[in-house]
């Protein structure tokens, strides 16, 4: 259990009489799995924590047993309620401050009845940004929250990778939105929900009008349906046939969008199918090489073979190049003489 759904799941045990585990999976974000998981944890830790089946059961704490919230101004107890970001996430968005002075409130009146247990801030450390990811620059979370708060319209200029030069676009934004170590800006751009990276945005201005969302849709609800939308909705289907040596491999790469067509791995590999949102994504296969064979789609393996035959091109070697073999002359073809010539000698 992370610090953070620590914090959330005591204060949602402290401000209700009794809650369903369904409940708090819906308001944590997690699988009932993982609720029953935390929920024994901190009976382990010591908590008085109680569940009762029926219609008017659920899981409860007696008051008192928990945290002591009455020391927490409300600004600390704003920042406390997000969930799910690290030190550096908080930090990004100037909320390193109160967030610690809020926990640090909180584990001051924490009892001692669990005194031979380590502190959790001992033991759990979340850094929930990807591998080998660079600095980001651009836009910083730290500079949008004030006008995203504020409800305010927001004019971007945005540098698409699809798009050869920066797009001006007048966005409503539903807020902020941090996904794998990545801080995106959620928002409708003509009642058309879409997700920007911060780091792509190169300058932003505030305008002096509220901002018009859609009804009865939020920041998490947006959120939710953009990243099924990437994860699940596609353009085209390639087949292949990936080696053994390279399944995990592809499925760290692909995630959701690789399919196996097959259960158990067979003498020449396994049997995919890779799901991408444009054509041109396919060129995310080159680095495997003839790890993966491609079988379909028609189109998937002709680009693919443009591709690669654009590589191959890029990387030939030069005849003008210091490290290029030279090759061997060739002797020119002797001339050939006509029938009639042949005939007069």
């Amino acid at each position: 259990m992370t610090p953070d759904r620590f914090f959330s799941l005591m204060l949602l045990l402290e401000s209700r009489d009794a809650v369903t585990t369904q409940e708090l999976a819906s308001a944590l974000g997690v699988s009932l799995r993982t609720i029953t998981r935390d929920l024994n944890w901190l009976r382990d830790a010591g908590l008085p924590v109680t569940a009762q089946r029926g219609r008017l059961g659920g899981v409860t704490m007696p008051p008192g047993s928990g945290l002591d919230l009455t020391r927490l101004t409300p600004a600390e107890r704003d920042h406390l309620s997000l969930t799910g970001l690290d030190e550096k996430q908080r930090a990004e968005l100037n909320a390193a401050v109160e967030s610690r002075r809020a926990l640090s409130k909180i584990v001051a009146t924490q009892s001692r009845r669990g005194h031979e247990l380590l502190p959790l801030t001992d033991v759990v450390q979340v850094d929930s940004r990807p591998w080998l990811q660079t600095r980001a620059s651009g836009t910083t979370p730290a500079s949008l929250i004030g006008p995203v708060r504020r409800g305010r319209r927001l004019r971007i200029e945005y540098d698409s990778p699809r798009e050869s030069c920066p797009g001006d676009l007048l966005v409503d934004p539903y807020g902020l939105f941090a996904k794998a170590g990545i801080w995106y800006l959620v928002a409708d751009c003509a009642q058309v929900p879409r997700m920007y990276r911060l780091e792509r945005i190169t300058s932003w201005k505030e305008v002096d009008q509220p901002r018009r969302i859609r009804e009865n849709h939020t920041l998490a609800t947006v959120a939710a349906a953009l990243v099924d939308q990437w994860a699940h909705h596609h353009a085209i289907e390639v087949s292949a046939t990936i080696d053994q040596t390279q399944i995990v491999r592809a499925r760290r790469t692909f995630g959701q969008r690789l399919v196996r067509d097959d259960h158990e791995a067979a003498a020449t590999g396994h049997r995919v199918t890779i799901r991408f949102l444009r054509l041109e994504d396919v060129r995310a296969l080159l680095p495997f090489g003839s790890a993966i064979t491609v079988h379909g789609s028609t189109e998937a393996r002709a680009h693919l073979r443009d591709l690669a035959t654009s590589l191959a091109h890029h990387y030939a070697p030069s005849p003008t190049s210091p490290n290029s073999t030279p090759s061997r002359p060739r002797p020119a073809p002797e001339p050939r003489s006509s029938g009639a010539r042949r005939c007069s000698a």
